[in-house]
């Protein structure tokens, strides 16, 4: 266990040289020696050579007694390394042994402690670490590490186990660190401590022992236990608690499972409210707890909290009874209180006691869900509902609580808007406390959420609105097919009787060109109201958006740039190609006159899953697997006046004769035809996203019956006979004409019932019907459930203006039936009736 030892140790001792006083004494013997021979070498002659002898000996004999002293340590030569010096005072004075030694375990110096702790190895005579811990197996991997760090001058820290018998055990500390270079020393040093740890380690195992036993005890105790932070998450479950919710406390970890997860109801946000800012409140809950399997346990809760000075909610502490199984003795009293508190607190409604003011002195559990208090974010008692609601509610509600502080019987409810991200709608009933009852509380306030009532009205509201118009523009569409028709038919026989030379020629032209424009704005017009005739295929979104990007960049301009952003894997979708084109181009343009200055489209493309899609919340839009389109720009936005109204057909807020107002509305019916939803979101300078979900399509291998290739008709002629019922009588001539032009024999009917008698006079002998669909009295179905009666093999094309798939809804999964779209043109009418007669055309088609 490696640990820093700046904190624990001394700063590293330092040995130093002899001191000027020792230097002085020895250059003073040294002279005294030098002078003596200087004199001998002067008074050589005058002294006898018996006193030289004997000077000399007695040096010697000094000099043999001295060295034998230096060797056997009886005294030494004396110098500030032998002197008591503060560092070496305060190294001796540690209550831990403490060694310098060089790098290769060269001993320089060792304080008491060590030397008793290496008494039992060397006898007195201290020894490197390494050799102190020889003899322990137990040691070896941690001595070896110290020592390569004391060879490379490294700090580090080692806790040595030493065994001794079963149940009992010593521990040493060990460190080494480098010392900075000292005078006299021999070369680089460290520093080695040894402490013994044993008594603090056997504190700590006993703690922890302790510390285990108490957990245990709260584990198993009869009554369960949690805590959870700030955040809602459960830090503790005891063993108890797991049991009764049927959860696997092995498995448990903490924050893992959230307070939602166990607490039924609204009843999670009810104990994350707290009490007033740097208060701490206990309190009494009754309400029920949720099963891993799904089912309720009614609980007692003892539920504290601690709010913090900032207003930050502290951890909480909640002990839970069990009153699932009825206690012995219990008082009925106690009993009907707790199920009424149960039933309090699990209520569809916000219930709270307000006082004099207005503010909160209790609530129930969906108080915090309904009225938007975040669980933790803020204490519930105190509360101004007031401050709560909007504006426009705050003086009825003051109006209320006046009348309810008042004792009146009948107050007016409160309908007001909750502020936030997702506002929401409540309905408050407000009434007063009886007088009597608890002084704080001055009247009781009912809250009913309304958000999902309301917005389901405004979505129903807007559905018939839109319905209504998509009729009326339906309506309209119908009727203008017929003259349309009549403008086009009538013009392509004005044109075989004109040669492209003759002068009218490109007057009729032009009368065909602009009536088949106005099909076009007729074509949008069914579009929104979702009666077009659509031919859909399986299509790669990212494929068929890429092949646009041509189109869309010469159609956007050079000063709007283009970005194309796919997923991965996009899932395919069945679409009408041709019309998925133009809902793209439409956005693609739209966008780029929102951006007069430049600025940038994004196209993306992604799978978007059910689980994802439920979390959206998108109004109308069910769970499902969808690929989604997205069309952005970073134009100038639209406010939410505009957003309100741009499905709406002839709604333009382009200036006059820039638009017609039909393309939104026509994105809308395509994208609603073929099944998707279209939501956009726009912020005024920011920009606007339109996204578009089309349902995932999972390919059916259905075994289909074989069909043979109709070939191509060049011969538009024959011979049959032909009925027409068609209600309007331009349309019927013009018909009529084509079809006798090119040799068939034409009977007309302008009615269902017309139509009948026509067949009775020729005695069902017909080859074909042509009828509309809608007609007075009898409509097209109707008059063929009364054909087939009798003539079941009877050849029938019906006509619309309206889509194929809306008209066949009506013909009881009779697929012989052929369709013809008007407008059409005299070739279209000539071509379909010889396909339908010569046998080649696809059933249901």
């Amino acid at each position: 266990m490696l640990r820093s030892e700046e904190d624990h140790y001394p700063e590293p001792m330092v040995a130093r040289s002899f001191s000027s006083g020792a230097l002085w004494r020895v250059v003073i013997l040294s002279l005294c020696f030098v002078g003596v021979a200087v004199a001998f070498s002067l008074m050589g002659e005058t002294i006898s050579p018996e006193m030289i002898v004997l000077f000399l000996g007695v040096l010697a004999v000094i000099g043999v007694f001295s060295l034998f002293a230096l060797t056997a340590g009886l005294f030494r030569f004396a110098g500030s390394s032998e002197k008591r010096t503060l560092a070496r005072a305060v190294v001796d004075s540690l209550p831990y042994g403490a060694v310098v030694t060089d790098r290769d375990g060269k001993i320089v110096y060792a304080n008491a402690q060590y030397s008793e702790l290496s008494r039992s190895v060397s006898k007195g005579v201290p020894v490197g670490v390494p050799r102190l811990f020889a003899s322990q197996p137990e040691a070896s991997e941690a001595v070896y590490r110290l020592s390569r760090a004391a060879r490379d001058g490294r700090s580090i820290i080692e806790d040595i186990r030493i065994s001794r018998g079963h149940t009992h055990a010593l521990w040493y500390r060990v460190a080494v660190r480098a010392l900075p270079d000292f005078e006299g020393a021999t070369g680089k040093s460290v520093i080695w401590t040894v402490e013994d740890i044993s008594r603090d380690r056997e504190a700590q195992e006993n703690f922890y022992v302790e510390l285990q036993k108490a957990i245990d005890y709260l584990d198993h105790a009869p009554a369960g236990f949690f805590s959870a932070n700030a955040r809602g998450r459960i830090q503790y479950l005891n063993s108890t608690l797991a049991d009764w919710l049927g959860y696997d406390l092995a498995n448990f970890e903490a924050g893992q499972i959230d307070l939602g997860d166990i607490v039924h109801g609204d009843g999670a946000g009810l104990l994350m409210g707290g009490g007033q800012d740097g208060a701490v409140r206990t309190e009494v809950v009754d309400l029920d707890l949720v099963r891993s399997d799904g089912t309720n346990l009614p609980v007692r809760l003892l539920h504290r909290a601690a709010r913090l000075a900032e207003g930050e909610l502290g951890e909480t502490r909640t002990l839970v009874l069990d009153r699932s199984r009825a206690v012995d003795g219990e008082e009925a009293l106690m009993a009907a209180e707790v199920r009424f508190s149960r039933f309090f607190n699990n209520t569809p409604f916000a219930i709270a006691a307000l006082d004099g003011e207005g503010k909160v002195v209790r609530t129930n559990a969906p108080f915090t869900r309904i009225f938007g208090v975040a669980s933790g974010e803020r204490g519930i008692e105190g509360l101004d509902i007031a401050g709560l609601i909007d504006g426009e509610g705050r003086e009825k509600f003051a109006t209320s609580l006046a009348e309810a502080k008042a004792h009146k019987a009948e107050i007016e409810p409160v309908d007001t808007t909750i502020p936030g991200d997702k506002p929401r709608n409540v309905r408050l009933f407000i009434s007063g406390v009886e007088q009597g009852g608890d002084a704080d509380e001055a009247a009781i306030l009912y809250a009913l959420d309304m958000t999902e009532q309301r917005q389901l009205e405004e979505q129903f509201a807007q559905g018939m609105k839109m319905q209504a118009v998509g009729q009326l523009a339906g309506g309209v569409a119908h009727d203008f097919n017929n003259v349309l028709t009549a403008i086009i038919g009538f013009s392509d026989l004005l044109l075989l009787k004109h040669k492209p030379s003759d002068p009218s020629f490109s007057d009729i032209m032009s009368i065909k060109q602009s009536a088949n424009r106005a099909a076009g704005l007729v074509r949008q017009l069914l579009a929104f109201s979702r009666r077009q005739t659509l031919r859909p295929q399986v299509l790669d979104v990212p494929q068929h958006i890429d092949d646009l990007t041509v189109l869309l960049k010469r159609l956007i301009g050079e000063h709007v740039t283009l970005d194309v952003e796919h997923g991965r894997d996009v899932w395919p979708v069945r679409a009408d190609l041709v019309q998925l084109e133009q809902v793209i181009i439409n956005l693609a343009v739209n966008a780029r006159d929102a951006m007069p200055e430049g600025g940038q489209i994004t196209l993306r493309t992604r799978n978007v899953e059910e689980a994802e899609a439920a979390a959206l919340d998108y109004r109308g839009m069910p769970a499902a697997d969808y690929v989604l389109i997205e069309v952005a720009d970073t134009g100038t936005g639209m406010p939410p006046e505009v957003m309100e109204k741009i499905f709406e057909p002839f709604f333009s807020t382009k200036e006059l004769g820039k638009g017609t107002g039909l393309g939104l509305s026509m994105v809308y019916g395509i994208i609603k035809q073929t099944g998707g939803h279209i939501y956009p979101e726009s912020e005024l300078g920011k920009g606007t996203i339109f996204r578009l979900f089309l349902p995932r399509h999972i390919p059916v291998e259905k075994p289909e019956a074989a069909k043979a290739a109709a070939a191509p008709v060049k011969d538009l002629t024959g011979n049959e006979r032909i009925l027409i019922v068609e209600d309007e009588e331009s349309v019927r001539m013009f018909s009529a004409r084509a079809l006798s032009a090119t040799g068939y024999e034409v009977f007309e009917a302008g009615s269902g019932e017309e139509a009948l008698e026509v067949i009775e006079e020729v005695n069902g002998e017909l080859d074909l019907i042509i009828s509309d669909v809608v007609m007075p009295e009898m409509d097209g179905p109707t008059l063929l459930t009364e054909v087939r009666k009798t003539y079941p093999d009877l050849k029938v094309i019906f006509v619309s203006g309206y889509a194929e798939e809306s008209v066949r809804q009506g013909l009881a999964d009779d697929t012989s039936v052929e369709f013809l779209p008007k407008p059409y043109t005299l070739d279209q009418i000539n071509s379909k009736v010889k396909e339908v007669l010569s046998g080649g055309a696809t059933q249901g088609s």
